[in-house]
């Protein structure tokens, strides 16, 4: 059974508003194998496999810094606009500027910090972050591509991929640009430059190491990082933004 963390701020509930987060989970499978076989190594295997779910600790599930990173006179000004549902300037949901309650697709890295699942399948040429809110599907390439000259901005921009040791190294460019960065409004604009760490730190826990370069929003790179727990028995569920617009509802 999924088991949400017990205090969340008010746009969390509001977050969690589908049926298919707060649904009992389980697949009906038998575990594969005999009891007394051992795990395999997610070292040797490069295997980040399985159905993930953010852990406590980021910020309320708000921001990946717990301060204000430094900003450049064009981000503060974005960041001053910002009408963020959370954070010491939130407003009511009534109020808010932040697109993604208004279905946007939250985008690459706000995607990480909805309080949904995601499942992480692995191909010989990709990694794919399937997220449970809104069917969100994220590519990492890892054939050994590199980025194409003529990239379409996008929401979660493009990524490509390589291991180096226990980490899956992704470099992500060409983002839109038309998302904030998190729920507190920090800015992202079309010249972020994300390359990430995924690694599985023991059996049970993902760990995502960020560094962000963004030149026009922030005075100089800054790092963040995230953890995720492994939930075995869960399976990705239908969630649709749409059957849930009307989130201000529940603040009442």
């Amino acid at each position: 059974m999924r088991n949400w963390p017990a205090v969340v701020t008010l746009s969390l509930v509001v977050a969690l508003t589908s049926s298919a987060a707060v649904l009992a989970q389980s697949n009906g499978q038998a575990p594969s194998g005999s009891s007394t076989q051992k795990p395999q190594n997610p070292v040797a295997t490069h295997d980040l496999s399985g159905v993930w779910n953010v852990r406590s600790g980021v910020y309320e599930y708000a921001s990946f810094s717990k301060d204000d990173p430094p900003m450049t006179p064009w981000g503060q000004e974005q960041f001053n606009a910002a009408k963020p549902s959370q954070g010491p300037h939130g407003v009511k949901l009534s109020d808010t500027n932040d697109r993604v309650y208004k279905c946007t697709p939250p985008g690459v890295p706000y995607i990480y910090i909805q309080l949904f699942p995601m499942q992480i399948v692995q191909t010989p040429k990709e990694v794919i972050e399937l997220f449970e809110y809104d069917h969100t599907v994220r590519y990492i390439f890892t054939d050994g591509r590199k980025h194409p000259a003529d990239l379409t901005p996008s929401y979660n921009g493009h990524s490509i991929g390589h291991w180096e040791g226990d980490a899956l190294v992704v470099d992500t460019i060409g983002l839109n640009g038309k998302n904030w960065l998190d729920r507190l409004g920090h800015p992202e604009s079309t010249e972020m430059h994300i390359v990430e760490r995924i690694r599985r730190v023991d059996d049970k826990t993902l760990q995502v190491d960020f560094t962000f370069n963004d030149p026009k929003s922030y005075l100089k790179p800054w790092s963040a990082q995230v953890r995720f727990q492994l939930h075995p028995d869960w399976d990705i569920l239908e969630h649709v933004c749409e059957d849930n617009l009307f989130f201000e509802g529940f603040e009442h």
